[in-house]
């Protein structure tokens, strides 16, 4: 399989709101704070508000479950929604996040090109941020 790294993206994360022992696991809740993302064809800013309603299922599998917003350097938004799988850490929290991004801009601007693409995430979170190189899968 060949890929293109599309960017890199980094984001600051809230403290988790735990719902422990809900029926399908344990809930973590994380809203992301801002960050930033720079690639060769794209670069700007991870909006606030954004968030992973992560899941931490009995057999200690973790569902990632995100939408976040993309603000370009010359003003574009791009909502980014995607799941995934994680390693869950001895701390409890993901060590390594496997994900396939969506992309949704506007079809009439300049990255619409992002709308039909197949794409792979690499990541993981330490000291409150969460870190992804996002690819596209050629």
């Amino acid at each position: 399989m060949e890929t293109e790294l599309l960017f890199e993206v980094s984001a600051a994360l809230t403290p988790p709101i735990l719902i422990a022992g809900a029926p399908e696991g344990t809930r973590v809740i994380i809203y992301l704070t801002g960050g930033k993302f720079e690639g060769p064809r794209l670069k700007g800013e991870v909006l606030p508000g954004g968030g992973d309603w992560f899941l931490v299922r009995p057999d200690g599998v973790g569902v990632v479950d995100v939408r976040l917003v993309l603000k370009t350097n010359d003003g574009e938004h791009i909502y980014v929604t995607y799941g995934g799988r994680a390693k869950i850490g001895a701390n409890g929290m993901p060590e390594s996040i496997h994900t396939a991004p969506n992309f949704s801009a506007s079809t009439a601007g300049k990255y619409a090109w992002l709308n039909g693409l197949q794409t792979l995430g690499v990541g993981g979170v330490e000291n409150g941020v969460v870190t992804y190189k996002i690819y596209r899968v050629k």
